[in-house]
């Protein structure tokens, strides 16, 4: 088993593990927390429906020449897993670990099938992913196309970039494990060592501020 395969198999397995023994209200509450997300992801999915589908179907999936869903695995941060977990069933889960068990020997990423990804709700990577070639085809044609993606990048840090003195979702939910003593490569709010110092940076001007 490849380095890739083994960090997506032990964050997955820790991760619903820890979500089967919770008690039905904390779970509950987990996902409650991600209210506010899934619409954002839902803004993205309709966002991307219109404008985007049919020229990335073509000219990336069926050609083969995507530079995202060709690669052997996406990066995933460690919430993408907790997200997905809390929003799947035990199928969907059962899925990623048996593809994650097989050699890739294909052409494009480990959990890309005939039928798509078999993610139920895909890691924001992946979802947030177009090639300069698709945006500018869509982007030339309408100034207003591109403010709405450009707002939908500004809604996208709010969740997963810690520059900012209120709770980021991504950074919460590593913190919310790491708490109870689970640690994984994919947290990387927590490992970054660029994400370390913008979390640094960020806690020194919240003290100037209170300060002041």
């Amino acid at each position: 088993m490849n380095p890739y395969h083994k960090e997506q198999i032990d964050a997955l397995t820790m991760v619903k593990r820890h979500l089967d023994a919770l008690p039905g209200s904390e779970r509950q509450t987990l996902t409650a927390s991600l209210e506010d997300y899934l619409i954002f992801r839902q803004e993205i999915d309709e966002f991307l429906v219109r404008h985007f589908s049919e020229i990335c179907t073509q000219t990336c999936y069926q050609s083969r020449m995507s530079a995202c869903c060709s690669r052997e695995g996406i990066i995933t941060f460690f919430a993408d897993i907790v997200v997905n977990l809390l929003v799947s069933d035990l199928l969907d889960f059962e899925k990623l670990l048996t593809v994650l068990s097989k050699p890739n020997d294909g052409f494009k990423c480990v959990y890309l099938t005939e039928k798509g990804c078999l993610w139920r709700l895909k890691p924001i990577v992946c979802q947030m992913y177009l090639c300069d070639r698709s945006k500018n085809q869509v982007f030339d044609k309408s100034s207003e196309i591109k403010t709405q993606w450009e707002l939908l990048e500004q809604k996208r840090r709010r969740f997963t970039w810690p520059d900012r003195p209120v709770p980021v979702l991504f950074d919460d939910l590593e913190s919310y494990f790491i708490k109870i003593g689970y640690q994984s490569p994919l947290m990387y709010l927590h490992n970054s060592p660029g994400l370390l110092r913008i979390k640094q940076k960020t806690g020194a001007a919240i003290k100037k501020i209170k300060k002041i």
